[in-house]
């Protein structure tokens, strides 16, 4: 039972004598809201029904003493805080009231006003700091309750989502490659995936993890051609305090966070040659050094790296180290690009059309077969993100309950009408009057959005600035 903190605190006073009831009402009614019984028996029935924050009893009364019935009041409101007014010769049941009734203070008869008003206060604030605290920890717990379950749910749902199984492929270049990392998920080789952007090279990092012995540990990620070298050094392999400006307290990098557990690097070739050289004492020491540190810290990390270019040409051109290149490309595996798993397609479509007809809020009865035609003739530079996209695109255009037409498609699928010729004269005029036409589709639909355009159109958002500038196309369109 808990007292509302917008009302006044209240009080409940239990004394045999009428007199002693009233004086005592008339010096606290002026702050606190007061309940009043002529016995032990009254007040329990009281605390019953009222939650208050101070019980003030006399020791001394017939039928049940006032330690006893503090005693029994602490299975009504165990939180209350307890106060008796006693003699001075009742000093042995004081002793008593405070093993058996856990009072917060006894009173000795004659009471001072002043004195009893400041003990009174004194008790109601320690009840209510100690209520607050009592709410904080149950929220607290809850929270961590609530954390628990949904990391478990999320935990069960990656899980379940790179569960080889789960793994949309069928077509024999797929096949091959699940066969193929079956063989290494449970051993601590460093394993390579190399395809082009947007074959699912994370994904399948995933799920090498999460069938693996270290699925209980953490899976991190980083991409390492999204930061600075000061800022993926420090993300990787943590520092200590005062290491640089705004470092203001100790950070542990991914390698440590993720001990016993996975680091997956993601385009490790967009690597500098100094952060190749760390990289590589890792993988021959299994040791990380924090920035700013002297100390090393051991790790025991698997190490799953991605490039979505050819890390051997790379090593060729001198772009890359070539002991760094032997370290990573231990169990080399090729994701082969969406245009090489036609078959798949389908799978894929209605595997998204399922996921984001969920979050739209949308049912699709059916693709029609023109517009899976469309989706399964097309080349996709940007492969299954460049699929996924484009399924959203066509789910929010498409009303729900009917089909998936390839009038949702954009324009990149539809194909040129017969007679109509993009610009005059050579090929390459053609090609860059189809493209600044397809540029300005996406920038249509997607709002002048660069981001979604580039992904649309299967870019980089650097890619698809450059084009913008040759064309001198605007992004507000």
């Amino acid at each position: 039972m808990t007292e509302a903190r917008s009302e006044r605190p209240s009080i409940l006073i239990v004394d045999d004598q009428p007199e002693v009831l009233h004086a005592l009402e008339r010096l606290l009614k002026p702050d606190y809201t007061i309940l009043t019984a002529g016995s032990g028996a009254k007040g329990l029935d009281l605390l019953k029904n009222h939650p208050v924050s101070v019980i003030l009893t006399d020791q001394r009364m017939p039928g049940m003493t006032g330690v006893e019935f503090l005693s029994k009041a602490q299975d009504v409101q165990p939180y209350a805080m307890r106060m008796m007014i006693t003699a001075y010769a009742d000093i042995e049941a004081s002793v008593a009231a405070v093993n058996r009734g856990r009072i917060y203070q006894y009173i000795s008869k004659p009471w001072e006003p002043d004195e009893l008003l400041l003990i009174v206060k004194q008790a109601v604030e320690r009840y209510q700091l100690e209520e607050e605290n009592r709410i904080l920890s149950k929220k607290l717990e809850e929270a961590n309750r609530l954390l628990q379950t949904e990391n478990q749910i999320l935990k069960q749902t990656a899980e379940k989502e790179v569960n080889f199984s789960n793994l949309i492929g069928s077509a024999p270049a797929m096949l091959a490659v699940f066969s193929l990392v079956k063989k290494v998920v449970d051993s601590p080789t460093t394993v390579l995936i190399q395809g082009e952007t947007g074959t699912g090279k994370e994904l399948l990092a995933k799920a090498i993890h999460y069938n693996s012995s270290r699925r209980n540990q953490l899976f991190v990620a980083q991409n390492c051609g999204a930061l600075p070298d000061t800022l993926l050094e420090s993300e990787l392999f943590g520092h200590v305090k005062g290491a640089f400006t705004g470092a203001a307290s100790n950070k542990k990098g991914l390698f440590e966070m993720a001990d016993k557990g996975t680091v997956f690097l993601d385009e490790v070739a967009d690597m500098s040659p100094a952060m190749q050289q760390r990289l590589l004492r890792v993988l021959q020491e299994g040791e990380v050094r924090p920035v700013g540190s002297t100390q090393s810290v051991f790790v025991d990390v698997r190490i799953v790296a991605a490039s979505n270019k050819s890390l051997e040409a790379e090593v060729q051109t001198g772009r890359f180290r070539e002991d760094l290149f032997y370290r990573l490309c231990v169990f080399p595996v090729l994701l082969p690009p969406l245009r090489e798993r036609k078959t798949d397609i389908p799978e894929l479509v209605h595997h998204f059309i399922k996921k984001y007809g969920a979050r739209l809020g949308k049912s699709i009865s059916m693709v029609e077969s023109d517009a899976m035609d469309k989706l399964t003739a097309y080349a996709y530079p940007g492969n299954i993100r460049e699929l996924e996209n484009e399924i959203q695109r066509a789910l929010t255009l498409a009303e729900n309950g009917a089909a998936l037409k390839s009038e949702h498609l954009s324009l990149k699928f539809q194909p040129a009408q017969s007679g109509h010729f993009y610009g005059e004269g050579s090929l390459k005029a053609c090609v860059e009057s189809l493209e600044k036409e397809m540029i300005q589709e996406a920038l249509k639909e997607t709002k002048g959005n660069i981001l979604r355009a580039a992904e649309q159109l299967g870019l980089s958002r650097a890619g698809l600035h450059k084009k913008l500038n040759r064309y001198g196309i605007s992004a507000s369109l």
